[in-house]
């Protein structure tokens, strides 16, 4: 099929990890996941990115801003040069 928007290709359907995957859990205590779900300047990715169903992605904001309040993970990444 043909997205006339991203021009000629073939559309890859997204689905949700955590509704593909049964027992995998979004857990705030696991961090190397938390930063698969946000960009390198700290801000959380949307769907769109990130692939997630509406539930999963409300769960996994849940998840970052609690680690975040809990300093897991810092809420702005520094700027390295």
């Amino acid at each position: 099929m043909i997205n006339k928007r991203m021009g000629p290709g073939i559309e890859r359907v997204k689905t949700c990890f955590f509704c593909h995957n049964k027992n995998e859990k979004i857990d705030y205590k696991d961090e190397k996941m938390l930063y698969r779900y946000m960009s390198e300047r700290g801000k959380i990715s949307d769907r769109g990115r990130t692939g997630l169903c509406a539930g999963c992605q409300r769960e996994m904001a849940k998840a970052i801003k609690r680690a975040r309040h809990i300093a897991i993970i810092p809420f702005v990444q520094e700027n390295i040069r």
